[in-house]
């Protein structure tokens, strides 16, 4: 019978997780990884075998939180379109938040690693190809319900939205001022009129 694990993984996961997203990944030391989740090294090679599988791990997690935020504001307004525009009036709120700066986790380990580590950058397809889904069926519902156009293409706009989600957490990084984010999404709400 495998011992449980001595500690949160959660915990950990999230603890790894700001480390790697205040650095990168070539950047964090396992050392730094220590004194962050302060667990010893043992420990982390043991629930994770390396560097790698606990920054896969990492990247898991924050696939998996993006996912659940985006799911909860679809899933909690009163219509399918209310919840997207609810999710990216959200989105343009934190982008315009000086913790935006560091960007989207996810975003950032693409281009950090996307092409150099196929498992990285399949993760995070993966993740994308999730929270697009989301989108899309959103959409798909939209039409259904005839709140949104039927010459729309839902799978074409779940798309849209994703690169839009991209340029947004891009833009966050540049310190922009709450009224230009704003104006983003304002613009990107308008083609679901």
């Amino acid at each position: 019978m495998a011992r449980p694990a001595g500690f949160a993984r959660e915990e950990v996961l999230e603890k790894a997780m700001q480390a790697f997203w205040d650095r990168g990944y070539c950047a964090t030391s396992m050392a730094q990884l220590v004194a962050a989740t302060e667990l010893n090294p043992g420990s982390l090679y043991a629930a994770f075998q390396s560097k790698r599988g606990l920054f896969l791990a990492a990247l898991d997690h924050y696939g998996e939180r993006s996912a659940e935020r985006i799911e909860h504001a679809l899933r909690t307004a009163e219509s399918p379109l209310q919840g997207i525009r609810s999710y990216f009036r959200q989105l343009a709120a934190y982008v315009a938040d000086p913790q935006a700066e560091r960007g989207c986790f996810l975003v950032n380990s693409v281009l950090e690693l996307g092409r150099r580590d196929a498992a990285i950058g399949a993760s995070a397809k993966r993740h994308f190809d999730v929270i697009e889904a989301k989108f899309r069926n959103a959409l798909t519902g939209a039409q259904t319900a005839g709140e949104l156009a039927p010459d729309k293409d839902p799978r074409a706009l779940a798309a849209l939205l994703m690169s839009s989600i991209w340029g947004l957490r891009v833009l966050g990084a540049t310190a922009p001022d709450a009224e230009r984010a704003r104006g983003v999404v304002r613009q990107l709400l308008q083609l679901l009129d």
